[in-house]
């Protein structure tokens, strides 16, 4: 990690975008896959199965676009603060799988639209830190606009260059699309007026997002 130039917003929103388009094609590939098996009237014993897996890809990419609109994008478009109901219902939708689960431990009510922006992005790396899933839990403090998220598993690790990326550092290389996620983290953090810290232990990370 140095001190390189930090991407340019044109730039910034190019990488972004590609991000999004590149989390849907997997979905949207599967849905278009289903429907050809559909379509083709000699192969109907797979229509069952064709049929199930549009169905569970549409669920996907729905799921996946309404992350994205919240932790990328403008969020709510009515008043300053996102439900939390609604981001744990959102969150779950993405981070929920038959290998990982999600608790999440936020009272009623709202939280500035950054923070819940913030929030969301820390989940997507508290994801990529239990590879082989396992338990994510999120604790809210509504009042004072803070919250943590602890990532627990097998071979839990932050990969490599992820905590310095959000602490401020510029990848040698610049940042590409394999570090625009943890960069734009950065961003919101410092948009919220937030710091981040990662704290590190046997198969357990948590990441702790507090007053800068």
């Amino acid at each position: 990690m140095t001190s390189h130039a930090a991407p340019g917003a044109m730039e910034l929103a190019a990488l972004l975008t590609s991000k999004v388009c590149h989390d849907l094609v997997n979905p949207v590939g599967a849905i278009n896959n289903g429907l050809e098996v559909l379509g083709d009237k000699s192969n109907a014993d797979m229509h069952d199965f064709a049929m199930e897996l549009v169905t569970k890809s549409v669920g996907q990419a729905s799921n996946k676009l309404k992350f994205a609109r919240m932790a990328y994008g403008a969020g709510s478009s009515a008043g300053s603060e996102i439900d939390l109901g609604e981001a744990g219902e959102v969150a779950r939708g993405v981070i929920e799988n038959e290998r990982t689960t999600l608790t999440w431990n936020a009272g009623p009510g709202g939280l500035a639209k950054d923070r819940v922006k913030l929030l969301l992005n820390l989940l997507t790396i508290a994801n990529t830190i239990i590879p082989r899933g396992g338990q994510i839990t999120v604790d809210v403090d509504a009042g004072a606009g803070t919250f943590a998220v602890v990532a627990q598993g097998t071979n839990a690790k932050i990969p490599a260059g992820v905590a310095e990326i959000v602490a401020g550092a510029v990848p040698e290389n610049g940042v590409d699309s394999q570090t625009i996620q943890p960069y734009y983290t950065r961003l919101v953090a410092a948009d919220a007026g937030l710091a981040v810290a990662f704290d590190m232990g046997e198969e357990r990370c948590t990441i702790a997002a507090t007053p800068a």
